[in-house]
Order: C-alpha cells, then sequence, then structure tokens
C-alpha cells in the first residue's frame, strides 16, 4: 500500500504491457476531512487466492490533480 505524493517521468529500458486484472476505486476522507482517492487491484485470474487484494494506491488532492495533468499530456484528453 502506498500513499503517492508525486509522480517523476521514469525511463523503462523494457516496454510490456501487463497482464489485464480487476480494479475498484473508492473516496474518502481522513485526517481533519483531507481527501483521498484509492485504487485497488486484484490478482489475476491464475492467482492461488482469487479476490486477494494485490495492490492499493492512495492519492491525496495534489497528487490527484498531478495526475490529471499528467494524463491529459500523454493522451487527447478534454
Amino acid at each position: 500500500m502506498a500513499l503517492v505524493r508525486k509522480f517523476e517521468k521514469a525511463t523503462l529500458e523494457k516496454h510490456k504491457v501487463h497482464g489485464e486484472v480487476d480494479g475498484t476505486y473508492t473516496t474518502f476522507q481522513c485526517g481533519g476531512g483531507k481527501h483521498y482517492f484509492q485504487i485497488d487491484t486484484y490478482g489475476s485470474p491464475e492467482r492461488k487466492l482469487k479476490g486477494k487484494k494485490s495492490q492499493t494506491i492512495q492519492l491525496d488532492d495534489g497528487a490527484a490533480r498531478n495526475l490529471i495533468w499528467l494524463l491529459k499530456a500523454e493522451f487527447p484528453i478534454d
């Protein structure tokens, strides 16, 4: 699990599309009403414990705004 504070562009040696998994999201307030957006992913169908949460990523307001800006810069999103 991780609370992402900021995003920086990385350079990868190899590029590969990963296998598909299911994901969910939720929003919540914590710490004096601060708003968070949480993304959870779940293991692949081949995983031994099916339906078990695999990864959790949390974004606060600043990281969410940064991610939206990056997505708009990389994809044709209005």
